[in-house]
């Protein structure tokens, strides 16, 4: 492991901060970090290309070469812990590297490959889904893994493949990531339209009722049945001739009233 590991030429950094590791990625360097094991952080420049090249490869372990270096510091072992993006999210702009033994126990990411044709794809409409591509393991460094393997020749339609029933490759190996984690699933197509207008009405969200919105604009101008009658106390409409009420007194003669 230790000779197999790759090797990264680094250089000490004098200066550190945002301006000035800007200018170590202007001359083709990836500004980085060394830490744990009881020593204090170590800010270094790496060849950018020739790591991200190796970083995308899926590498963890590397072997830090610092060419004019004190004794302690020409060579070290490290697993690369953690990269940092620009506000894009496309390029790598920082790296963290945390200093190890090929003996010691770490907690380190693995990606999932899934191997093999799952015969319940064979159904119309059959989906493979795969949510979690990357486990979360403790291992010795030695015995870190590029990537774990699941066979999913055998899965059909309907069943799932959890974490916890994926097989690590040594049995001293332990999982952190949750047992219940989907790694793989077959579902219908109908299912999963199903399953996404059942999450449409969970959030409580109520169909517009358009006719009832029209009935309700069109009451204020709509005329009323042939033979109904206005409601009490109604004025009569613009020009209507009154009818007197019944029993009510009769107009006075062309004459007048004799006294």
């Amino acid at each position: 492991m230790h000779e197999k590991s790759p090797l990264l030429k680094a250089t000490v950094r004098d200066r550190v901060g945002s301006r000035y590791s800007e200018r170590y990625r202007k001359q083709g360097k990836l500004p980085a970090v060394v830490y744990g094991h009881g020593r204090e952080p170590l800010p270094i420049a790496i060849e950018s290309k020739e790591a991200l090249t190796l970083f995308y490869k899926g590498e963890k372990v590397f072997r830090l070469d610092f060419p004019g270096a004190k004794a302690a510091d020409e060579m070290q072992m490290v697993l690369l812990k953690d990269v940092q993006f620009d506000y894009l999210g496309t390029n790598v702009v920082h790296a963290d590297f945390a200093r190890v033994d090929l003996n010691e126990r770490v907690k380190t990411k693995v990606h999932v490959t899934l191997v093999g044709e799952a015969i319940g794809m064979k159904q119309a409409g059959a989906i493979l889904m795969h949510p979690v591509t990357e486990l979360v393991i403790e291992c010795r460094v030695v015995d870190l893994p590029d990537h774990v393997e699941v066979n999913i020749a055998s899965l059909e339609l309907g069943e799932t493949i959890t974490a916890d029933k994926v097989k690590l490759p040594q049995e001293d190996m332990k999982l952190i990531t949750d047992g219940h984690a989907v790694v793989a699933q077959i579902v219908l197509g109908v299912e999963l339209k199903t399953e996404e207008a059942a999450a449409v009405t969970a959030d409580g969200a109520t169909p517009e009722v358009i006719t009832a919105k029209k009935a309700e604009e069109g009451a204020a101008g709509a005329k009323p049945a042939a033979g109904a009658k206005p409601a009490a106390g109604a004025k009569p409409a613009a020009g209507a001739a009154a009818k007197p009420a019944a029993g009510g007194a009769a107009k006075p003669g062309a004459g007048g009233a004799k006294k």
